[in-house]
């Protein structure tokens, strides 16, 4: 097998030899394609203040009020905002910085996070292109910019942009992941395999990757090895509507209707409309208000 070298379709192309639950899978690898490993500085989910990002935002208000000219206060504290999902304080805060200091990559890639959030994907290229016109070696860019180009279909760009940001940095266990969403996406689940393993390695306390891989391993029909990592998934992330979805799909497949029952009614119990696991929990017979195993 050949590593990707040119764009793919952007359709998801089903393995051969996947016949049961292969529309469930497309959905799982479908939403997998959109995750991240919390790309910092700022989540790709939105939440919430807490009690540490607003004793953050008190200090920094502090620190900006003293020094009203001091770019890294301003892009310190469009961080926090973009952690708490307050997209439009975020960028406020990354515009007077880079106003304040035109030359501040790490301003630019971080204003272009959010913009890849709100789904500005034209200024989130040109805020990444900025940041690597500043510094070549600024690797968030690089992983910004690449899921980027991954998302549009233009898939060698994406996969450049990884590969650099893998050489730049070995140890970035996001760059892996992407890149390994990347190999998913075009069908070549050993090279994902492989890059998800790399990023567990590197951050095994995060769900995304674990989930990742399980799909690939659904996709090549290692179902085991799929019910594996969707065990840990799930225990690392117990509300991964995803992650219980996929997992009743492997224990499904490995013949545990029980097993599979308990995870697509997990997976109903965090949102009653979805469809894949509202099918998978009727394919296996499961009843409403019937208690099912799920470890």
């Amino acid at each position: 097998m050949t590593r990707l070298t040119q764009a793919a379709s952007d359709n998801w192309r089903i393995a051969p030899g996947i016949a049961v639950g292969s529309v469930l899978l497309a959905a799982a690898l479908a939403l997998a394609g959109c995750a991240t490993m919390g790309n910092p500085p700022a989540s790709d989910v939105d939440s919430p203040l807490d009690a540490t990002s607003q004793s953050n935002l008190t200090s920094l208000g502090e620190v900006i009020e003293k020094h009203p000219d001091d770019p890294q206060a301003y892009n310190m504290r469009g961080s926090v905002y973009g952690e708490a999902g307050r997209n439009a304080d975020a960028l406020v805060d990354f515009d007077k910085a880079i106003s304040l200091d035109p030359n501040y990559a790490q301003a630019y890639a971080n204003r272009a996070l959010i913009y890849r959030k709100t789904g500005r994907l034209d200024l989130t290229l040109a805020d990444d292109n900025k940041a690597l016109a500043i510094d070549t070696n600024y690797v968030p860019a690089y992983l910004g910019r690449g899921i980027v180009y991954r998302e549009q279909g233009r898939s060698s760009q994406a996969l450049s942009d990884f590969n650099k940001a893998i050489a730049l940095r070995p140890d970035n266990a996001e760059a892996y992941y992407n890149r390994g969403l990347l190999y998913q996406s075009e069908g070549q689940h050993p090279f994902a395999v492989d890059d998800f393993s790399t990023a567990i390695g590197l951050a095994n306390q995060k769900a995304e990757p674990y989930v990742a891989r399980a799909l690939s391993y659904l996709a090549i029909g290692n179902n085991k090895s799929a019910a594996d990592d969707l065990d840990q998934a799930v225990q690392l992330n117990p509300v991964d509507l995803r992650a219980w979805t996929s997992r009743g799909l492997a224990y499904e497949r490995l013949g545990e209707k029980d097993k599979a029952a308990g995870s697509y009614a997990k997976a109903l119990n965090i949102s009653d409309k979805y469809e894949p696991a509202k099918t998978g929990f009727a394919r296996v017979g499961g009843k409403i208000g019937q208690t099912y195993p799920t470890f």
